[in-house]
């Protein structure tokens, strides 16, 4: 069971603060929507060294679904992802987040690390309590910053030392 990495992409790929230089704006159109995305070109290639070093998928788990593979992905380096479908109209059961419930159905019992601003103790406590899961890594990036090397340092030695990496 390859481990899998879970990626949003507001507040974590398109940081809400203030971008550092080596990130570039672009422009993307969705429908009728305009939105403006600061994306940094490396993290395409650090997320894919990852993946390859510790034998993990990624996968995004963004309300952008499969715009990100049109929007995100070729403008960081990314090919296209498997997506997991949310639904951000359905409501809450115990305080988790709206995409944690479509998190939990789409890695069964597969172990995972999830990058997102929006996850918090809640969203911990509904997948081991209420769906049974164990083998998790929730980490929560400061959206105003978004993803750093830190991040992606947490969620390499976790799969190392956990096991769960094919790639150690």
């Amino acid at each position: 069971m390859k481990p899998l990495l879970l990626l949003d992409v507001d507040g974590v790929l398109n940081p809400m603060g203030r971008p550092t230089p080596d990130f570039r704006r672009y422009r993307c159109t969705i429908g009728d929507a305009t939105y403006i995305v600061n994306l940094n070109p490396r993290h395409g290639r650090r997320l894919l060294d990852l993946a390859l070093t510790t034998g993990s998928e990624l996968v995004w788990a963004t309300t952008w679904e499969h715009h990100a593979n049109d929007w995100i992905a070729p403008r960081i380096g990314l090919p296209s992802l498997p997506v997991i479908p949310l639904n951000p109209d359905v409501p809450s059961e115990h305080g988790e987040m709206f995409k944690t419930p479509r998190v939990a159905e789409y890695v069964g019992r597969r172990p995972f690390v999830w990058f997102d601003d929006q996850v918090w103790a809640e969203d911990e406590e509904y997948l081991r309590v209420h769906q049974g899961l164990d083998d998790f890594l929730l980490i929560h990036v400061e959206p105003r910053t978004g993803l750093t090397s830190r991040h992606l340092g947490m969620a390499h030695e976790w799969l190392t030392l956990t096991g769960f990496s094919q790639g150690s």
